[in-house]
C-alpha cells in the first residue's frame, strides 16, 4: 500500500506540476536545474550552500534510481520537483525528491548509440535528439510524444547525441556524426511546430573568404566539423557560443591543406537569425582529432585590470583559451599541459601545427594522449574563487598517416592513433594567467570526470577509480568520498526542494541522489 501511495503521489505531482517558468533559464540555478548546464554561461556553479565544507561529512544517500540501460553520459534537468534523464532511446521522469519513476519513454531506433546528454524544456515540453537524427517534442507531464521532426539521414553516418538548448523561443540542437565525410548544422527549431527556423554550416559556402582555408569546394562540402556537444548563451549580448568538431578526414590533413574553417572552431551566432557574428578557430588544420566542442564557459570579471566580459575554454587539444565574448578577441592562450604538437602561436593566439608532429607513414610521437587533455565532459569556473576547474590526460600518443597506392587517405580516419603512457589530474587554473594554481594527480585513466562547484565552497568531481569527490576548491584538498561502484561518465548537479540540497551523480547505470540526513523537529537524525 505504501508503494502504490507513493507511486500515484509521484503521478498527481506530475500532472499538476506547472510549466518551466522562461525566467529560470536567466538566472544562476538554485532550486531547479533547468538546463543541460545548469544556467546558459556553462559555468556550472551554483549559489547552494546548505551542503558545505563544514558539513559535507555527513552527506549520505538520499535515494537512487536504476537505469537497467547502458552508461548515463547526459545531465538531468530538474523543474517543479520532477527529473529528467536520458540514454539513447530512453527518457525517463523521476520524482527529484523520492526517485520514483513517475514515466519512462522508449523508442527504439537505428544508428549510433554512443551517447545522449540530455533533454531541453520549453513551458511543459521536452526535446530530445535520437540516434536516427530525429528530434522529438513530447509532453513533459505525460511523457506522450506530440511531434517528431527527422534532421538529417542516417543513411550518412548522422545521428544526434547533444542535448537541445532551449534560447528564447527557439529549440536549438547540433548534428553528430565523424563516421562518413559530411556536411553539418546547427539548427533552429520553432518548439510548437517543430517548423526549422534557421539552419548554419559549420563549412563555409563557396565563394566566401573563409572557402579559401579549404583546397577545393568538393573537399569543404565534405570536410566535417560536428556539433555535438550543447553551447552556452549571453542574453545580453544575444550571442549563441558554439564549439565545432574536427575536419574530415580526421587524420590526413595532406588532401586538405589550410585552416579548414570552421572546424576546430568557437563560433558566435545570433540566435535570431543563425548568422555567424565572430568566430576564434583553437585549432587551425588540426590532424589529431581534438576537436573544440568543449564547453565556452561565459563569466564577467576583471582581466588585467580592465573589466570584461569573457569566454574560457580548456580545449582538447591541450591549450586554455581566453575571449573577450562580445567581438572574439584574444585575450589568452596558455598550455594546460606538457604539449609538442605546435610550433608557436600565431598573431591572434592560435596553435601553429608544427608539420613534423602531424601523422606521419613511419609514425609521429606526439606529447597530448590521443583523446585529448580534456574532452566532452564539463569544467567548471568559481566566481568565489576565481578558478577554472577540468579534469585533464597527459601523456604520449604515436601517429600515423595511411594513404593508398592513390596517395588518398585509407578510411574515414585516414590514420591511426596509438595512446601510449597517459596520466590524469583535476587542475586549477588562473584564468589572468592560465597557471595552475594546484594539481590534484590521479594516475592512468581512461575517464574524464565532470565537475560541479558550489557558494558551498565545494567541488564536486569522481576520481579515475569510480570514488565520488567533495574537495576544496581554494586547496583541491579532499572533504567527503564515496566508492559508488563504477566511473562517473558524466557532470554533478545539484538542487533544492522544500528546504533540502541534492547533490546528483551518474554513475554507469545507476543516478545518485546525496543530502544531508533529515533531522525531525527536536533536531534528531530521521
Amino acid at each position: 500500500m505504501k508503494r502504490a501511495f507513493l507511486l500515484l503521489s509521484a503521478f498527481v505531482s506530475a500532472l499538476g506540476a506547472q510549466a518551466l517558468d522562461p525566467a529560470a533559464l536567466l538566472k544562476p540555478p538554485t532550486g531547479t536545474w533547468p538546463s543541460y548546464n545548469g544556467d546558459y554561461s556553462g559555468r556550472r556553479y551554483s549559489s547552494l550552500t546548505q551542503i558545505n565544507d563544514r558539513n559535507v561529512q555527513g552527506l549520505t544517500l538520499a535515494w537512487s534510481f536504476q537505469t537497467h540501460a547502458q552508461s548515463m553520459k547526459g545531465t538531468p534537468l530538474e523543474v517543479n520537483g520532477i527529473l529528467y534523464l536520458t540514454v539513447p532511446d530512453h527518457i525517463w521522469a523521476v520524482d527529484a525528491r523520492t526517485g520514483r519513476q513517475i514515466w519512462h519513454f522508449q523508442r527504439p531506433s537505428e544508428g549510433n548509440h554512443i551517447s545522449n546528454r540530455g533533454v531541453a524544456m520549453y513551458k511543459n515540453r521536452l526535446y530530445y535528439g535520437t540516434t536516427d537524427a530525429h528530434i522529438l517534442c513530447l509532453d513533459a507531464r505525460t511523457g506522450k510524444q506530440i511531434w517528431d521532426k527527422q534532421i538529417a539521414d542516417p543513411a550518412f553516418g548522422y545521428y544526434l547525441a547533444v542535448a537541445p538548448l532551449v534560447v528564447k523561443d527557439k529549440i536549438i540542437i547540433g548534428t553528430s556524426g565523424d563516421q562518413a565525410d559530411v556536411r553539418h548544422w546547427l539548427i533552429a527549431f520553432d518548439p510548437m511546430s517543430g517548423d526549422e527556423l534557421w539552419r548554419w554550416s559549420s563549412l563555409p559556402d563557396p565563394g566566401t573568404p573563409a572557402a579559401a582555408t579549404w583546397p577545393d569546394e568538393q573537399r569543404m562540402k565534405r570536410g566535417g566539423g560536428s556539433l555535438w556537444l550543447t553551447g552556452t548563451y549571453d542574453p545580453a549580448l544575444n550571442l549563441l557560443y558554439w564549439g565545432t568538431g574536427n575536419p574530415d578526414p580526421v587524420l590526413a590533413g595532406v588532401v586538405r591543406p589550410g585552416a579548414n574553417l570552421f572546424t576546430c572552431s568557437i563560433v558566435a551566432i545570433n540566435p535570431d537569425t543563425g548568422k555567424l557574428v565572430w568566430f576564434y578557430q583553437p585549432s587551425p588544420h588540426d590532424t589529431h582529432d581534438w576537436d573544440a566542442v568543449e564547453t565556452p564557459v561565459l563569466f564577467d570579471a576583471d582581466f588585467h585590470g580592465k573589466p570584461r566580459k569573457m569566454l574560457a575554454q580548456a580545449s582538447r587539444n591541450g591549450y586554455f583559451f581566453v575571449l573577450d565574448r562580445a567581438t572574439g578577441e584574444h585575450l589568452l592562450t596558455s598550455p594546460l599541459v606538457p604539449i609538442n604538437w605546435a610550433s608557436g602561436l600565431n598573431p591572434k593566439g592560435e596553435p601553429i601545427s608544427d608539420p613534423a608532429k602531424e601523422p606521419q607513414p613511419d609514425g609521429s610521437l606526439v606529447q597530448t594522449y590521443q583523446d585529448g587533455t580534456t574532452n566532452w565532459n564539463a569544467p567548471s569556473f568559481d566566481p568565489e574563487t576565481k578558478l577554472f576547474y577540468v579534469n585533464v590526460k597527459q601523456g604520449y600518443s604515436l601517429y600515423y598517416l595511411t594513404l593508398g597506392p592513390d596517395k588518398k587517405p585509407e578510411g574515414h580516419q585516414g590514420g591511426n592513433a596509438l595512446p601510449l603512457a597517459c596520466d590524469a589530474a583535476l587542475i586549477a587554473v588562473d584564468y589572468q594567467t592560465g597557471k595552475t594554481r594546484w594539481t590534484r594527480n590521479e594516475g592512468r585513466s581512461i575517464s574524464y570526470p565532470g565537475i560541479l562547484t558550489t557558494a558551498g565552497h565545494l567541488l564536486f568531481t569522481a576520481d579515475v577509480t569510480g570514488n565520488l569527490l567533495a574537495l576544496d576548491p581554494a586547496t583541491g584538498r579532499e572533504l567527503w568520498h564515496t566508492y559508488a561502484g563504477g566511473l562517473m561518465n558524466s557532470s554533478p548537479m545539484t538542487y533544492q526542494l522544500d528546504g533540502r540540497q541534492y547533490v546528483l551523480t551518474a554513475v554507469d547505470s545507476v543516478l545518485y541522489a546525496w543530502a544531508l540526513p533529515e533531522r525531525d523537529s527536536s533536531g534528531q537524525q530521521k
